[in-house]
């Protein structure tokens, strides 16, 4: 067998010194709403102020959560890590509810096999993802956003923590304005 040398880019964006971290589960409406306003938080809070930090949140209830989350880390390995990663993640957002059961246990998605889903979003995000999503050991990365969450006490997605403490007050319907002025005043 022969090792194969990979690295997991970091969903990281921005280098100030205040670490706005947010817990994103790449199916739930509410994150795909906060995953959206990431950008322009960025720029409205200023890149050399936070650094925005992407968890991956799988939540079961979201029936293809983990390969979907599996995806999106695999994505951080190719060319481009995180902004391949950040197009994954789009995609999904996109067509979410082609990623998705009806009511989380029905639908069209019923009869999709994990192969076929993961050649609907290289087709929707241009982005081929079989063979990086096969590496091996690639779990070791999932396997960290998930203890990351659970020792923080993670649940719900979104989540989001300034500086390693969580702020139940945010929510993925604030305006980014009122998430400036948070992280501004933490």
């Amino acid at each position: 067998m022969t090792h194969v040398a990979w690295r997991a880019d970091p969903l990281s964006w921005g280098h100030g010194p205040r670490i706005f971290e947010i817990f994103l589960e790449p199916t739930c409406p509410y994150s795909v709403r906060a995953f959206n306003k990431l950008d322009d938080f960025l720029k409205q809070a200023g890149e050399d102020k936070v650094t925005i930090k992407v968890r991956l949140q799988s939540q079961p209830w979201h029936m293809y959560s983990g390969v979907l989350v599996r995806c999106i880390l695999a994505a951080s390995t190719l060319p481009g890590g995180k902004e391949t990663a950040k197009k994954v993640m789009a995609a999904i957002g996109v067509h979410r509810e082609e990623f998705e059961f009806a009511h989380h246990a029905g639908g069209p998605n019923m009869d999709v096999t994990p192969n076929a889903l993961i050649e609907r979003l290289e087709n929707y995000s241009g982005i081929q993802l079989k063979e990086a999503f096969a590496i091996p050991d690639l779990d070791r990365e999932i396997k960290w956003h998930c203890k990351y969450a659970r020792q923080n006490g993670i649940h719900v997605s979104p989540t989001f923590m300034i500086d390693g403490l969580v702020q139940a007050d945010m929510s993925s319907g604030d305006n980014i304005e009122a998430w400036v002025k948070k992280v501004s005043a933490s």
